[in-house]
């Protein structure tokens, strides 16, 4: 026979899954990058991105060096604490020593109309 404590952890745990429970390190994830990001956005619309998708200026994306495509991040502005979170789907930025070029709906969604410094964190 089961113990009733034994019962009652397995019914939170299982409970706790069902209503989309997560642990503090899938809801706060760590650092990843930080520095300079900017945007690229209707000179580019429509272009094949170097994943061959076409690129969208109105879509959450971005484009980092080295990340594998399809990589999720959160991006956060460390001047407005602001984030968003963007797909990886193109290479660059090609503009020294910036980290992330963002398409212009990410740029707007973190308030970053030039150069911002951001925070990376992977999901």
């Amino acid at each position: 026979m089961t113990k009733p404590s034994s019962t009652l952890a397995i019914t939170a745990a299982l409970l706790g899954c069902a209503l989309g429970a997560s642990s503090a390190s899938a809801q706060d994830p760590k650092p990843l990058q930080s520095g300079a990001a900017s945007w690229y956005g209707s000179g580019f619309h429509g272009k094949r991105t170097a994943n061959g998708e076409r690129f969208n200026t109105h879509a959450l994306t971005a484009a980092h060096k080295t990340l594998p495509f399809g990589t999720k991040l959160r991006v956060t502005n460390e001047r407005t604490g602001k984030s968003v979170v963007v797909r990886i789907n193109d290479r660059g930025p090609y503009a020294h020593g910036r980290v992330l070029d963002l398409s212009k709906a990410a740029a707007q969604a973190v308030g970053i109309s030039g150069v911002g410094r951001v925070t990376l964190a992977a999901l």
